[in-house]
């Protein structure tokens, strides 16, 4: 059976709610990203005894996204991908590679999963 339990928050009340579930002794499992035009859309995924909690926070791609990192540590390799991949920002990050944890400068590309969309451009007939 998969649990949907997902909550939507304002990135205000992220920490606070991360600070909870770690409390209540929920690990982190991953973070799902996904861009929603000029958003970034996180989904946190948390779980303790096979139940998982899922917090949804969407935050503007221009403004630096708040780190977990400092409540969970592990979160500071996936917020560094997050970095690399949709070239936004963590503030309060314990440990930054200034979005190049797996691209290299001298690869010369920035955010490949970042602005991507398919154009059908013959009006949808095949």
């Amino acid at each position: 059976m998969i649990d949907r339990n997902i909550t939507t928050l304002e990135g205000s009340r992220l920490l606070d709610e991360v600070t909870r579930l770690k409390n209540e002794g929920y690990r982190l499992v991953t973070m799902s990203p996904v861009e929603v035009g000029d958003k970034l859309e996180i989904i946190y995924h948390f779980d303790k005894d096979f139940k998982t909690v899922n917090l949804r926070v969407q935050m503007d791609k221009n403004t630096p996204l708040q780190s977990i990192s400092g409540i969970y540590f592990c979160a500071f390799l996936i917020e560094n991908e997050i970095q690399d991949h949709f070239g936004v920002e963590f503030k309060d990050l314990v440990l930054s590679f200034g979005g190049h944890l797996y691209l290299d400068e001298e690869a010369g590309i920035r955010a490949p999963y970042c602005s991507m969309s398919i154009k059908q451009e013959d009006g949808g007939k095949k």
